[in-house]
């Protein structure tokens, strides 16, 4: 986001005139409607009056809202749960740089093997790092509203696809009880993409061999698995970016 940054203060934008930013912590997560979700709550409730307060010194203009990574299923969720109207009121695009919605393939190699892919992504720090705690974690996981039951990690005797992701989550060492809140609070959130009813850009990288599937041939995902890749960005394939323009872009 810095050369953005600067890019667009080459072009005239100044920062707390027209040009704002809306830092999140990225260890915590939006949780599934009713579910408690304290700092999610309070994020939404300040980016909600930034948005207000940076129309309102511009004249009344609605905004472009421009999301990096993870970002980027923060901001759908904001705008879903943001009553239509204010929407229109306040809202002139909404741009994702590399996809944070639906998840993907990548984010489930280290959560299975000891032998970790490297990456100089913050999402692929969060979970190289393995720390549990981090409700974002789950919400990184390929979401079965983009990759169904397509299979993602290859056994011999079982595939998982994103269907199967509590399975999977148990095959890897997860306990009951950090399965039900994937269950819970997680899985209800990436079930419920939806179109955010605001003019939407998604930009996204193509060219890189990015993680399509992972395979452990002999059963144990504490290994190093072979990995097939497929084109995308590195974090993100392609596949799920054209499944998210048919599933959540076109509704």
């Amino acid at each position: 986001m810095e050369r953005l940054v600067e890019a667009l203060e080459e072009e005239g934008y100044a920062e707390g005139e027209n040009l704002f930013g809306a830092p999140y912590d990225f260890r915590y997560a939006p949780a599934a409607p009713g579910l408690p979700s304290g700092v999610f709550s309070d994020f939404t409730s300040r980016l909600r009056r930034l948005v207000e307060r940076a129309s309102e010194r511009n004249g009344g203009k609605p905004v472009i809202l421009v999301t990096h990574s993870l970002g980027g299923l923060f901001a759908m969720v904001f705008l879903d749960r943001t009553p239509l109207p204010w929407r229109r009121r306040y809202i002139k695009h909404f741009v994702m740089l590399c996809l944070g919605v639906g998840g993907s393939p990548l984010n489930m190699w280290p959560l299975a093997a000891s032998s970790i892919p490297s990456s100089s992504s913050l999402v692929g720090s969060v979970l190289t790092y393995g720390n549990r705690s981090f409700a974002s974690m789950f919400s990184l996981l390929p979401s079965p509203a983009v990759y169904g039951d397509t299979p993602l990690v290859i056994t011999r005797a079982k595939n998982y696809s994103a269907d199967d992701m509590p399975e999977f989550l148990s095959a890897a060492g997860f306990s009951d009880d950090e399965v039900a809140l994937y269950r819970a609070r997680a899985l209800p959130v990436t079930l419920d993409l939806r179109a955010p009813l605001v003019p939407l850009t998604s930009i996204n990288g193509v060219g890189v061999p990015t993680v399509d599937k992972l395979v452990f041939w002999d059963g144990n995902i504490s290994a190093k698995p072979q990995v097939v890749n497929g084109d995308g960005d590195g974090q993100i394939n392609l596949d799920t970016v054209l499944a998210l323009e048919s599933r959540v872009y076109h509704q």
